[in-house]
């Protein structure tokens, strides 16, 4: 069985639970001084490194997990959920430092507003992830760097060495992101400048059209803003007009395969020629002349019903990495990535609907209807 290492932002996330009713007008929904009756909340492990890491787990991946975290109560809570898994060792606890948390507002019917506080994750650096434990790894993959301060900063130093340091112990390597709030230190950041020195070290490379978008032609995005218009961005997105060129740009700069999500229509995927996926790691197992030169738009599944989105893009990763590692065709990677995500929406929390590859095989060959 393939080891992999999950690192990057964990935090934990607590969801309220709204009315079943849809709302079209948030605005209207949280006014000053109003009172909501509310359902329980979930709380749950968020990030990347709870959602992607745990839900490999749940498909069969040999996974460690790699993050930072406070002594606080929101810190026993996290290692409290992750024991369960036998999942908590490889958190760093620090007494000066606070946990992560989310609030998750998932409004039927409207997309997710996310309340943050990154914490410990802010100070996340490459010496964080152990030489040791890398030499034994065979995938790392790393989650978040738009809200881990040490990541970003001075143009991304800190990512380029975690990713270099990656690379060099013998790993295959992929990188996802997450959305950059504009009014933060990230948003002054220079994203495209920090892409274009850490993917060279990149081998997966897995963001959202949105967050990618931003990062790479800003002018671009807002183009995708002022035409969506209040939707979901990826409502207005033309596959070959919008989303292809910002893959062909990652290309590159240096990333071997490119996997970008596209909400709920579905993940748009190209890989490198033969030659650059041989710079793959051989213990990732990669078939070169099976993956090379290939590109397409796999479309989502239906899903049971829809609950919330939190955690569907990473589960999705999960799904994808870890069917990659089991020497599954790209084909069956992108239909297991999009199946996984299908499977999590249906839960108000990323992990409750995840199952084995297997299950999730059955059901796509007893053949589960595309959007």
């Amino acid at each position: 069985m393939k080891k992999v290492i999950v690192a990057g932002h964990i935090c934990l996330d607590i969801t309220p639970k709204f009315p079943a009713r849809k709302e079209t007008d948030i605005g209207a929904l949280l006014l000053p001084g109003k009172l909501l009756h509310m359902e329980n909340a979930e709380v749950h492990t968020g990030g990347a490194v709870a959602n992607t890491g745990l839900a490999m787990k749940i498909m069969g991946a040999d996974v460690s997990l790699m993050g930072k975290i406070g002594t606080d109560a929101f810190g026993d809570m996290v290692c409290s959920i992750l024991r369960k898994y036998g999942a908590a060792e490889g958190m760093i606890r620090l007494d000066s430092e606070t946990t992560s948390y989310t609030v998750v507002l998932a409004v039927p019917g409207i997309d997710r507003i996310f309340l943050h506080h990154p914490g410990a994750n802010h100070t996340f650096c490459a010496a964080d992830v152990a030489e040791e434990a890398l030499q034994g790894a065979d995938l790392f993959h790393f989650g978040y760097p738009p809200i881990m301060r040490r990541m970003y900063e001075e143009g991304g130093a800190e990512l380029e060495a975690l990713f270099r340091k990656a690379k060099a112990a013998g790993c295959a390597t992929s990188l996802d992101l997450a959305a950059v709030d504009e009014e933060s230190d990230a948003g002054a950041a220079d994203w495209n400048h920090i892409l274009q020195r850490t993917l060279p070290f990149v081998d997966f490379f897995v963001p959202s059209a949105e967050e990618l978008c931003y990062m790479l032609d800003y002018e671009r995005f807002t183009q995708w803003q002022r035409a969506a218009a209040g939707r979901d961005i990826t409502e207005i997105l033309d596959i070959d007009r919008d989303v292809r060129p910002l893959a062909k740009q990652c290309m590159t700069y240096g990333a071997r395969v490119v996997v970008i999500k596209c909400g709920a229509r579905g993940m748009y995927y190209r890989t490198a020629d033969e030659g650059a996926l041989s710079g793959i790691s051989r213990r990732a197992g990669l078939d070169t002349k099976e993956w090379r030169g290939r590109e397409g738009f796999e479309h989502s599944y239906l899903p049971d019903c829809v609950r919330s989105a939190t955690g569907a893009g990473d589960t999705s990763i999960a799904a994808f990495l870890t069917a990659m590692l089991n020497g599954k065709s790209v084909e069956r990677c992108m239909q297991l990535s999009t199946a996984a995500g299908a499977a999590c929406v249906a839960c108000y929390d990323a992990l409750s609907g995840i199952s084995s590859l297997d299950e999730l095989e059955k059901k796509i060959d007893a053949g589960w209807k595309k959007s």
